[in-house]
């Protein structure tokens, strides 16, 4: 399935942070936070100014950005988990 955003939108896959065992201790899955940091998967055409001109994004396809913990929308597709939010909830492109 294809899916492309509307507007500002992008769809994120969320990266799993590393799982860092201290001490031996296991911390369930239930227990572990939200990633923060993901992949563009796409992204929307870009929001339209006041005179009906649309802004470019400044994200595109395959940058690893890091979101607010809850930014975005869970979505599910094709049995994979992935984000739906605005240009503005995303706070840096990773470099490198």
């Amino acid at each position: 399935m294809k899916l492309q955003p509307l507007g500002d939108r992008v769809l994120v896959k969320p990266l799993e942070p590393k799982e860092v065992k201290k001490g031996g201790i296991i911390i369930p899955d239930t227990a572990k936070e939200k990633p923060q940091e993901g992949e563009v998967i796409a992204v929307g055409p870009g929001k339209k100014n006041d005179e009906g001109k649309v802004m470019p994004m400044n994200v595109k396809v395959k940058d690893k950005i890091l979101f607010g913990k809850y930014s975005g929308t869970e979505v599910k597709i094709e049995s994979e988990d992935y984000l739906i939010m605005n240009e503005d909830d995303i706070y840096a492109v990773i470099q490198g």
